[in-house]
């Protein structure tokens, strides 16, 4: 039993595949499934259960889950408390990042990334923020920025801002008409066909629970995920939308648009960094998280 064999375990049993564990690997899945094989042959007993939609965990897997987890975690942190002794944060660190904040965010991120960690590689991966949270769980990330996170003993979250949210339309012709219009009440909103994410987006799902506090459902028109398609259609077929500002202005249709603030509750949205509660945080995710908290309020706050 090595160590590289328990990380592949691992990987599979999170994953439930060995076809999606050797894509996250970047190993030909015959070489992990033969690892898998010989620590199975080294315990004497099964620790996958195989079948069509990929594997479960036999009652001997689920104890070396545990097991194995543990004893990769202590070696995670050896390896970043002499990390941390040598000097400058190194390695590889990913951060998931909801599309809305990615489109603003990616490129200042990087470029401060590369000239604060110059021996450290960053990558970006792009997801609802439910998603996110399960890439999270399982290892993808190491890091990210998710809206209205519910909070778990499986993840670590510290509020970065609230932005608040806005209902969006078709800016009118008439002279001198500009971006921000009147208030407009949580009610009145739930009386405007909406083009909206499905569930379980986070905006979603937030107007939804709001609504329902005051006795009101979305009138959902369509259900689109695009931030650019969502404008084009409120913009030239009469919907309505309802996102953050900072959408809006950086979408580069704010010109043909109208925002106007929700009220009577207000409503916002938060957005949190997120961590893993169950993984230590060297140096590293510590100093990117407080770069990235500080890239967004200086680009939102």
């Amino acid at each position: 039993m090595d160590l590289k064999q328990l990380e592949y375990f691992v990987h599979v049993a999170e994953f439930g595949s060995f076809t999606q564990a050797s894509r996250y690997l970047a190993v030909a899945q015959p070489a992990l499934s033969r690892q898998v094989r010989a620590l199975e042959v080294e315990l004497r007993q099964p620790l996958f259960e195989r079948n069509g939609r990929g594997v479960t965990l036999t009652e001997a897997g689920k104890r070396l889950l545990d097991h194995s987890r543990g004893l990769l975690l202590q070696v995670e942190r050896a390896r970043q408390d002499l990390e941390t002794h040598r000097g400058a944060p190194a390695g590889r660190l990913v951060i998931g990042l909801p599309p809305s904040v990615s489109r603003t965010l990616t490129g200042p991120l990087v470029r401060a990334y590369r000239e604060q960690f110059p021996n450290a590689t960053l990558s970006i991966v792009e997801g609802l923020s439910t998603y996110v949270l399960e890439w999270l769980a399982i290892g993808r990330v190491d890091c990210a920025l998710v809206y209205n996170a519910v909070p778990s003993a499986e993840v670590e979250l510290t509020p970065v801002l609230e932005e608040k949210l806005y209902l969006v339309s078709a800016r009118g012709k008439a002279r001198g008409a500009k971006l921000v219009g009147p208030a407009i009440g949580l009610v009145e909103v739930a009386q405007h066909a909406l083009v909206i994410p499905s569930r379980p987006h986070a905006m979603r799902m937030l107007l939804e629970s709001e609504l329902a506090h005051v006795g009101c459902k979305a009138k959902v028109a369509l259900e689109i995920e695009s931030v650019p398609a969502m404008l084009d259609l409120v913009q030239h077929d009469g919907f309505h939308a309802v996102l953050s500002l900072n959408a809006i202005e950086s979408s580069g249709q704010a010109d043909a648009l109208q925002v106007r603030p929700i009220t009577k509750p207000p409503l916002a949205a938060t957005l949190w960094i997120a961590t893993s509660a169950q993984r230590p945080r060297g140096p590293l995710i510590e100093e990117t998280t407080q770069l990235v908290k500080a890239l967004v309020l200086r680009h939102w706050g």
